[in-house]
């Protein structure tokens, strides 16, 4: 579902959010937590400072912070920060272009489920899924003893 360059970049908004809150984290101490690589991650949070997700300073006592509220920030925003959605310009139905002003039989439900489907990202904020469950600690809902790393992901 999310490139693994989306999922880090939530992953390290969630670690901003949550465990560093407030305060600036280097990319190494963000890439520590969530099991990236820290060049990559670096790059992918520099996106996010140039998207004004979070600010970036230079320097001892530097790093990344969180810079919009979470309860605002919707998950799908940061997915299309990092991966903006690709207009389909063909035909679901054949070789064709297809679009609003040249719809084919099936552009409108096929508009209505694109749409329904990205609706859950939309409607949760990166506050939402800071909600700590009972028993449940670390960015990736594993335990301290675990490092806070691991997958949601049920295929994992």
């Amino acid at each position: 579902m999310l490139s693994q360059t989306a999922e880090h970049a939530l992953r390290a908004l969630l670690y901003l959010g949550g465990e560093a809150a407030g305060r600036a984290a280097s990319a190494e101490e963000i890439a520590g937590a969530i099991g990236a690589p820290r060049n990559y991650l670096a790059k992918t949070l520099n996106v996010l400072a140039r998207a004004g997700l979070v600010s970036a300073t230079r320097g001892p006592g530097g790093g990344f912070r969180l810079q919009v509220d979470p309860e605002t920030l919707p998950v799908g925003e940061v997915i299309e920060e990092i991966d903006p959605p690709v207009q389909q310009a063909m035909c679901m139905l054949g070789g064709r272009p297809c679009d609003e002003a040249n719809p084919c039989r099936a552009h409108d439900r096929w508009v209505a489920m694109w749409e329904a489907s990205q609706a859950p990202l939309h409607g949760t904020t990166l506050a939402d899924l800071l909600v700590e469950r009972a028993g449940a600690e670390g960015v990736n809902g594993a335990s301290p003893a675990e490092g806070g790393r691991g997958s949601h992901r049920p295929d994992s």
